[in-house]
């Protein structure tokens, strides 16, 4: 009984430690809290090939995997310490400062770190060792009775110990902890108040440079087929934020500095709504999309042109003698991601986005700014809650993802999906639509084959094309009989390159072949 009360102890203590950690960091700023802190850390050091099947297997969710285990990892650390301390009351307890040690040093090592960011694990361990020590004293044997009434030299029986005093203390320090939780969320709130304003009374300027309307027929309106336009809510998500920054527009900066720039600049976010808006359709796609993935999303985006920006620092690119080769660009939470000089100044709708899909960006997909560059994965072109933009070389810098085996550059693949019939539908005999996307962002789509059990090629209807830095829809009308098929598809670029069946994988730039789809008509 007295071990149970005592992993009890570890538990609360634990929990102690988190809370009160969460209401420093509120003081101090959100990102700073050992969950964060640590899964940050771990997302830093995963593999590329572990981040891979993280995606993969988890998709948006797997921030929220990686908290839960990290949260199990302490509840188990927690009840271990917890049981030691019923032996070793003092070792067992500081102990507890290890939870603070590695959630400190892994504050202070994130990128985006400073010292002051170890306060909330220091001072949640701290607390945390205090209550365990306290209530594991409660769990001492108390004084038992004399050898004539049953005992053995004075000793209690097994098992006796102060349990209403114990069941007090550990109320209390439950209850105390759950308070420091929610004035540390509350906290938390006040802050991002300042920031949910700012974009609820966001309007966005009419644009300048508006984009065409969406050709009738880009959008084939296929049951199983998703939307043109990606809505907000269904954009995918794919990035290394625990916590999603809220910044507050007001408050937000720009530098652009680095090799090359004659004229360095701090821009504020009026700065930019004062200058020439563009409007664009653009499809984005992530790195980690395997074939037939769903990390690929079109959207209409507003914002201002990036190389208008560079040009007026006094940048060039490196065909025009320009000494830097390489945009490094920092979001607040320590993010960097390297873009070609050449490729974001060649004239394509490279912007700094500021809406998406007729409202302010979504904090989820980098309020107050983002880089968007059609024709380029993720990586390397669309960084979120940006706030720095450097301009070096790849030789001199290798930004956060080319440290973890990712190619320097990355240039789209040719791809395309099948998104109806799904795997392993089970359609009756007759006509049945064959339909999905393809994309070649800056290149454009100009065929698209459907064939079936390894047969002849046959040419899906293409959709009408929005512009060549969306993706495309296609149908084929399969006259499909019994029994077991396999459906696959290619595309072909404006360039005359088509898809590869070769299939890799996504390291390190992108995966290829071909997506293939099993049905069984009956």
């Amino acid at each position: 009984m007295r071990a149970a009360f005592a992993a009890l102890s570890g538990l609360i203590a634990g929990f102690s430690a988190l809370a009160v950690a969460e209401l420093v960091a509120a003081v101090i700023r959100p990102e700073a809290g050992p969950t964060t802190a640590v899964g940050g850390a771990v997302i830093d050091r995963t593999p590329p090939a572990l981040k891979d099947f993280a995606v993969r297997n988890f998709g948006t969710n797997d921030k929220l995997v990686l908290e839960l285990g990290i949260l199990v990892l302490l509840a188990g650390f927690a009840v271990v310490v917890g049981v030691l301390a019923l032996r070793h009351r003092v070792t067992g307890s500081a102990a507890v400062l290890v939870f603070g040690v590695v959630g400190a040093v892994a504050a202070v090592g994130r990128p985006e770190g400073r010292l002051a960011d170890a306060l909330p694990s220091v001072v949640g361990a701290v607390l945390a060792a205090g209550v365990l020590y306290l209530l594991v004293g409660r769990l001492a044997p108390a004084p038992g009775p004399s050898p004539a009434a049953g005992g053995r030299g004075g000793e209690p029986p097994s098992g006796t110990f102060d349990r209403r005093g114990f069941v007090i203390a550990a109320s209390a320090a439950a209850a105390a902890s759950a308070g420091a939780g929610l004035l540390g969320r509350r906290l938390t709130s006040a802050v991002q108040a300042g920031a949910t304003a700012s974009r609820h009374d966001l309007v966005l300027p009419v644009p300048a440079s508006a984009a065409p309307a969406v050709p009738a027929g880009a959008d084939l309106k296929i049951r199983g087929l998703g939307s043109f336009i990606t809505p907000n809510k269904s954009f995918y998500r794919v990035d290394t934020a625990l916590v999603v920054p809220r910044i507050d527009a007001n408050d937000w900066r720009l530098r652009i500095h680095g090799k090359g720039v004659e004229r360095p600049v701090t821009l504020s976010f009026q700065d930019l709504l004062r200058r020439e808006i563009i409007e664009r359709d653009i499809t984005l796609t992530c790195v980690s999309n395997e074939v037939g993935g769903p990390y690929v999303g079109n959207a209409r985006w507003i914002g201002v042109r990036l190389a208008d920006l560079l040009r007026e620092a006094g940048v060039k690119p490196p065909s025009r003698g320009g000494p830097a080769n390489q945009i490094i660009t920092r979001s607040v939470d320590g993010m960097t991601i390297g873009t070609p000089v050449e490729t974001v100044m060649d004239g394509r709708d490279a912007m700094l986005a500021l809406g998406m899909n007729g409202e302010p960006l979504p904090f989820d997909h980098g309020f107050p700014v983002r880089m968007v560059v059609p024709g380029l994965y993720g990586y390397v072109s669309a960084c979120k809650w940006m706030k720095d933009i450097e301009l070096t070389t790849f030789d001199d810098y290798d930004a956060y993802w080319v440290k973890r085996s990712w190619s320097q550059q990355a240039p789209i693949k040719t791809e395309s999906r099948i998104d109806t019939p799904r795997p392993f539908a089970s359609p009756k005999p007759g006509t049945i639509p064959v339909a999905g996307v393809a994309w070649a962002q800056h290149r454009g789509i100009s065929r698209v084959e459907v064939r079936v059990d390894g047969g002849p090629w046959h040419p899906a209807r293409l959709a009408a094309e929005d512009s060549r830095d969306t993706w495309r829809q296609w149908v084929w009308e399969w006259p499909a009989t019994s029994g077991n098929h396999t459906l696959e598809v290619r595309a072909t670029d404006r360039t005359g390159v088509t898809q590869t069946d070769r299939r890799v994988g996504t390291v390190p730039n992108g995966a290829t072949g071909w997506h293939s789809v099993v049905v069984n008509v009956s």
